[in-house]
């Protein structure tokens, strides 16, 4: 599929400048780019390297002198990152396929919205309810009780546990899980982990206390919102008696772990590898950088930005920006990282000064 370089700026939202029929069949970097690509220069960073490739025409910053760089045609994105987010929703190319394969497994008692394509062995349970015009693909499975609202789309592989409900628009990447058992394991007497954390590591364990790990089933599945996305190998675990929740337009990333009974805010994002454990709640539009970890039970405010890496061992207010192992606010782990850096040099002159 191809588009003219008017048609790309209207559904961008975007000043057209040149030759506006220009007809482009899809997007490259500029030193990459053919002839019918449009080359994608969102910074002057970028000039040089549209020489490089053949490009006709470009998605270029404000002020950019196009005209200089050989092209016939560009698109201006004062915003490249949100343009790009536009151009590439357009460009993206849409499987039409429709229908339910001879392969796939649907009980009699699931509900199946009107346009809805379900793929080579996929598995739909008992009473599950796909919305309008969703897509469950090849080997996806959606166990019984589910609630897909419209629009849904589900990658091969990904698995959905009894009773997940989500809202219009979800999409999980390939072999995501939501709504498998959380975590939760009890012993007969207080293990040596309970007393560990109520008494600092002083307290002790009978070597006669029963070891066995007494499993907590599960109950209360997964609520989602609408405009959510999961990304491949994520899991979501179902809540202990409530649902687990995740809110309205969140982002998670691939390989996040989300413990049981969390409560995710609206339009969160999660990056790589973050790990949530159980009960933690976090507020609307957050964002955890990749390998943040939340220790359980406790609460993160609206409007938080945790930097990669950062581990949270306390509650965080609203608005805060945090770093470090242990988090603490952002510039006062920078003056602790720097006053490290400086320790050596200050353990040599105090040296110097002893033997003087």
């Amino acid at each position: 599929m191809d588009h003219t370089l008017s048609e790309i700026a209207a559904a961008l939202g975007a000043e057209l400048l040149g030759d506006g029929t220009l007809r482009v069949t899809g997007a490259a970097e500029p030193a990459e780019a053919g002839e019918t690509d449009l080359a994608l220069a969102m910074s002057p960073k970028y000039a040089e390297a549209l020489g490089q490739g053949q490009a006709k025409a470009a998605l270029v910053w404000p002020d950019a002198d196009w005209r200089s760089m050989g092209l016939e045609g560009a698109v201006v994105a004062p915003r490249g990152r949100l343009a790009m987010s536009k151009l590439t929703q357009l460009l993206d190319p849409r499987d039409t396929e429709s229908g339910i394969h001879a392969s796939a497994v649907i009980d009699a008692s699931a509900v199946i919205g009107e346009g809805v394509f379900v793929g080579p062995l996929a598995v739909i349970g008992a009473g599950a309810v796909i919305g309008a015009n969703s897509r469950i693909m090849a080997q996806a499975s959606i166990g019984p009780g589910v609630r897909l609202g419209e629009d849904a789309l589900i990658h091969s592989g990904a698995r959905l546990g009894r009773g997940v409900v989500a809202g219009d628009r979800l999409i999980v990447q390939p072999n995501a899980v939501i709504g498998g058992d959380g975590f939760s394991f009890v012993t007969e007497d207080a293990s040596h982990v309970e007393t560990a954390r109520a008494e600092l590591g002083q307290g002790t364990v009978s070597a006669e206390a029963d070891p066995t790990w007494h499993r907590i089933h599960s109950l209360g599945s997964v609520v989602i919102g609408h405009d959510v996305e999961i990304g491949a190998c994520a899991t979501v675990d179902a809540g202990t008696i409530r649902p687990t929740r995740i809110g309205n337009g969140s982002k998670i990333d691939n390989l996040v772990q989300v413990g049981h009974n969390c409560v995710i805010g609206d339009h969160c994002l999660l990056c790589g590898h973050v790990g949530l454990a159980g009960s933690v709640t976090i507020g609307d539009r957050s964002v955890l950088g990749g390998k943040v970890g939340v220790s359980d039970n406790l609460t993160i405010g609206a409007d938080v930005v945790l930097t990669g890496g950062s581990i949270v061992l306390s509650n965080v207010p609203t608005g805060r920006v945090m770093m470090g192992y242990p988090a603490t606010k952002i510039d006062s782990q920078v003056e602790s990282y720097k006053a490290l850096r400086r320790l050596p040099r200050l353990m040599r002159d105090l040296a110097t000064s002893r033997k003087g």
